[in-house]
């Protein structure tokens, strides 16, 4: 953390560096109708009056809208303000408003920076590379060139450990959802052969009071018939005593 501090800390101080070299250029660099704007701008910019400098250049460019340290000022006070992307924009225009090799290459560092800054690692390496081919000689776009090859390969290893995390996770969840389905299968296997074991007892307490029941009808059957047999022994009974009555009247 540290490290990756103090490259980033050194990555600062070196941006301003160029930027402010180039607000330095001699006054007679400018047409007399856009001088005393810029002046003005540089004056409200080295007072860290970015708002102010940005008005102050705008206003040097409309005396002169082919100005292109204006343009490449204006980026200046939108970077210092932290709007990376406009000013981006303004870096780029720079870039075909000139013909000079190393203002190109600075408009193209400058570019890197906002990109950086804005985080968009990728495009700010590729920005830096076009810098160095117009001036291999900017030892601060080498070493933000590196700065950056190094941050994305920091990002990328972050990215990668993250995805690592995410699939860990994902068959972490995978196994308790599997284990969770598992315990459910031998729950509702154990209800199915509890209601299994339930039916069989049901089934046999019915079979049971079947056979009762069964068991119940033989003895009233059996009993009607010892009773139907009591009924005619003792029909026969009367019946003899009425004949022997009979005999008896008759004598």
């Amino acid at each position: 953390m540290n490290h990756k501090n103090k490259y980033h800390n050194k990555l600062l101080r070196q941006l301003s560096v160029l930027i402010l070299a180039v607000l330095s250029v001699p006054p007679s660099a400018y047409s007399q109708g856009d001088k005393k704007y810029i002046r003005e701008g540089n004056r409200e910019y080295e007072k860290a009056n970015y708002a102010d400098s940005e008005i102050s250049y705008r206003k040097a460019l409309d005396k002169n809208n082919s100005s292109g340290n204006a343009v490449f000022n204006i980026g200046n006070a939108l970077y210092k303000q932290e709007k990376y992307e406009d000013a981006g924009r303004q870096y780029s225009t720079n870039f075909e408003m000139n013909d000079d090799r190393r203002k190109k290459s600075a408009s193209l560092y400058n570019l890197g920076n906002s990109l950086l800054k804005g985080g968009r690692i990728p495009e700010s390496i590729e920005a830096y590379k076009r810098s160095l081919k117009l001036d291999p000689r900017n030892m601060e776009a080498k070493y933000n060139l590196a700065f950056a090859q190094d941050l994305l390969k920091q990002q990328e290893e972050q990215q990668q450990q993250q995805q690592n995390q995410n699939q860990e996770q994902e068959n972490q969840d995978d196994r308790q959802q599997q284990e969770q389905q598992r315990q459910d299968n031998e729950q509702d296997q154990q209800q199915q052969d509890n209601k299994q074991d339930q039916q069989q007892e049901q089934q046999q307490e019915q079979d049971r009071e079947s056979q009762i029941s069964r068991e119940d009808a033989e003895r009233i059957l059996n009993s009607l018939a010892n009773d139907e047999k009591d009924i005619q022994e003792q029909l026969k009974l009367d019946k003899a005593k009425q004949q022997k009555v009979k005999t008896l009247r008759n004598w």
